[in-house]
């Protein structure tokens, strides 16, 4: 029997329920004037709108900061700025572009959250945490955040280069199911299409490989106001990959004034990159293969069977604490013999997890000095590494 072909684009969107939106400066600013295109961003907000009226959940990575503040700071159009220009055009740029969205989806009374990242919030497991802390409460508040790099204070060292890298971590940090790059072009092609009118299009990529990075190629498609092309957005289709996230990667315009999220529901062409298991499931694979936990905790007996029933570890389970963690470190959790039985992203560091094991979560505050998370570590966080049986008790939650 055949294989069976590859869901399109459509289906694709229709199921997720996470989505991270990347739109690049192409497709916000007006090129000819250098300011924001509020009628397109008030198509893409209506398109946005329906989608979260069907149950999806969305986070948004807008570029655009810079370009607008270049335009209100006066400086060249043409010539590449200085990282400190580049900074300052940031700064102008922030408010401008927020204001934009504002506007876009206040005809739908959607609440939006800024939210600025740099590289380290998301390579720093301390940082990651607290930004997908952050994150997870905009979203469990309703609001739609608006995500964007901090070109303000991020160092060429420090950034991560494009925002189609920055959409894919966000991918990654908030679990999401879909990542959709809005381009220029309709998706990734045999050849640049612009310069080849034999390249032909790519609908469905199973597997980064050689080939397909060497189709993408290098080149800034756009010739405008970005700065990525459709090589950053196979890199970044590469990192949603193994994070468990499907890529699509699409047209941002479309010809009768469509919006890009309905013309892919009305089957617009798109190239789907497909994932590597589920978002859940290549976190926790990332967790169990942890080949130098920082610690250890040891679990009472009640503390084992509640993580065997798929509870949060608590406070009052732990019994004993080794190892010189930092908060969002792999830390190893063994039973009373002192077996492994299994792995997690710890939210305290070693002097605050030593102060608060054996007690009660609602002790935490007064033994700190500040309130903190109630787990230790969260069931999102751990994975078992054995099998466990154990009589029912507490210590987890």
């Amino acid at each position: 029997m055949p294989a069976a072909a590859p869901d399109p684009a459509a289906a694709i969107l229709a199921r997720a329920r996470r989505i991270v939106i990347k739109i690049g400066s192409a497709l916000l600013i007006d090129s000819a004037t250098r300011s924001a295109d509020l009628a397109w961003a008030q198509t893409f907000a209506h398109d946005a709108a329906r989608l979260r009226a069907g149950g999806a959940t969305l986070l948004i990575v807008s570029s655009g900061a810079v370009a607008l503040g270049r335009s209100r700071l006066r400086l060249p159009p043409t010539r590449s700025l200085t990282l400190d220009e580049k900074q300052a055009a940031a700064a102008a740029g922030q408010s401008v572009l927020m204001r934009v969205w504002e506007d876009a989806f206040a005809p739908h009374a959607t609440p939006l959250a800024q939210i600025l990242l740099t590289r380290d919030d998301t390579e720093v497991r301390r940082r990651w945490l607290n930004a997908r802390s952050t994150v997870e409460t905009v979203l469990r508040l309703g609001a739609v955040p608006i995500i964007n790099e901090n070109d303000t204070v991020a160092t060429e060292e420090l950034r991560y280069g494009d925002n189609d890298r920055l959409a894919a971590r966000v991918a990654q940090l908030a679990g999401a199911d879909l990542l959709v790059l809005l381009s220029d072009v309709d998706g990734l092609y045999t050849a640049d299409p612009r310069r080849n009118p034999d390249a032909a299009h790519i609908p469905h990529v199973a597997a980064i490989t050689p080939a397909i990075e060497a189709m993408a190629g290098g080149a800034n498609l756009s010739g405008g106001v970005g700065t990525g092309g459709m090589a950053s957005k196979i890199a970044a289709a590469r990192i949603a990959h193994g994070a468990g996230c499907t890529t699509l990667i699409a047209a941002g315009r479309v010809a009768d004034s469509t919006g890009p999220l309905a013309a892919i529901e009305a089957g617009a062409r798109a190239t789907r990159i497909d994932a590597h298991a589920t978002p859940a499931a290549a976190y926790k694979q990332w967790i169990a293969g942890h080949l130098a936990p920082a610690g250890t905790l040891r679990l009472d007996a009640g503390a084992c069977a509640a993580l065997a029933r798929g509870n949060s570890l608590l406070p009052a389970g732990v019994r004993g604490v080794t190892g010189a963690f930092g908060s969002g470190d792999i830390v190893r959790l063994e039973d009373p013999s002192g077996h492994e039985i299994a792995r997690g992203v710890i939210a305290y560091d070693a002097l605050e997890a030593r102060a608060i094991a054996g007690l009660q979560s609602d002790a935490i505050e007064a033994t700190l000095g500040y309130p903190g998370r109630a787990t230790l570590v969260h069931r999102d966080d751990l994975v078992l590494t054995q099998a466990l049986h154990q009589p029912a008790a507490t210590g987890a939650t």
